[in-house]
């Protein structure tokens, strides 16, 4: 019998691959266990969702009890969505950080130059999205931190180094150990519905340094030894080749919308700033975005957008669309 599952218990599923500590985790299970719909389908979920539940608040007891604080880093979410860039040594990740951002990371020709988690801001029009670097995986090291970032991203760029003879091996190494745990590489993201603990994430792989010597040639042994069903950006982070091309597909990748606000007093609106918010989300998310207490204090709106007449009055779940401009009336 298939589960039916419903839009919340999804948007709750999300939040929980999201979540970026034990007590949120907790809180978005709770949610999905009060969204599933209870019938024969979903019975085995159902004890998986009721499993996970009273572990999470086993270790959350014992955190307590011990006086440790559990979920790792905490590294707040910023912009439209966030990628995070992984793979073995020497791979240029930082490199890549480096050229699609302003952050400067340490940018170094030897094994393990990054070694935690660094963030920055990679424009894309009127936006930003999170990318975020991280420390070297090979088969015998993974980083608990890399694993929760990867768990909760929008995005996950694996990257190849195209100028290594090992940059096969490597890449291998890194598929072999992400498969031993519960945080897997997928070509779209989502938490396994017949065992709630295992979380795939939205992969693209980034064979990079394409203007190496030979860098060509391994490119199609890659292809032939080691073929993926990722989405493929080849690319030179260092002389920028193919990262226009990666830039654009990072910020689809994060499946948002952008929605401009307007006072009603002013005749033009804000288009410095706007707000992002998942595809087909509606007006009373935008309103939570801007203040969470508009959400029972909205009246109404006007629209001016490219699905409505400019200046229409919408209803809370009017679903916004890219570059609508809104005029909250609370």
């Amino acid at each position: 019998m298939p589960a039916n599952l419903t839009p919340q218990y999804h948007k709750a599923e999300q939040e929980y691959r999201r979540a970026t500590s034990p007590e949120e985790e907790l809180e978005w299970l709770q949610v999905m266990l009060r969204e599933l719909p209870k019938h024969k389908g979903t019975d085995k979920l159902n004890a998986e969702l009721k499993q996970k539940i009273s572990k999470a608040k086993r270790e959350l007891q014992q955190g307590r009890s011990t006086g440790r604080r559990g979920g790792g880093l905490r590294l707040p979410r910023q912009g439209a969505g966030r990628a995070v860039l992984i793979g073995a040594p020497n791979t240029g990740k930082s490199q890549l950080l480096g050229s699609l951002t302003r952050a400067t990371p340490e940018i170094a020709p030897y094994p393990f130059c990054t070694r935690e988690p660094q963030p920055g801001m990679m424009p894309w029009e009127d936006v930003m999205v999170q990318l975020v670097d991280t420390p070297p995986i090979t088969r015998d090291v993974l980083d608990p931190a890399t694993q929760g970032l990867i768990r909760g991203a929008d995005l996950v760029l694996l990257l190849v180094d195209l100028a290594s003879d090992d940059g096969i091996d490597d890449l291998q190494g890194v598929l072999d150990h992400l498969g031993t745990t519960r945080t897997r590489l997928g070509t779209e993201s989502y938490v396994d519905e017949q065992d709630v603990g295992l979380v795939y994430t939205q992969t693209f792989l980034v064979p990079n340094k394409i203007d190496a010597p030979d860098a060509a040639d391994r490119l199609e042994l890659l292809h032939e030894f080691c073929p993926l069903e990722f989405r493929e950006f080849v690319i030179s982070a260092l002389s920028g080749t193919g990262l226009e091309t990666l830039r654009d597909a990072i910020y689809r990748a994060m499946d948002v919308v952008r929605v401009y606000t307007k006072l009603p007093t002013q005749k033009e609106p804000d288009y410095d700033r706007p707000y992002t918010i998942r595809q087909g989300g509606t007006l009373l998310e935008v309103a939570e975005l801007i203040h969470k207490d508009f959400v029972t204090q909205l009246k109404s709106a006007r629209v001016w957008g490219s699905q409505v007449h400019d200046g229409t009055y919408v209803k809370g779940d009017y679903v916004v669309h890219d570059k609508d401009v809104i005029e909250l009336h609370i």
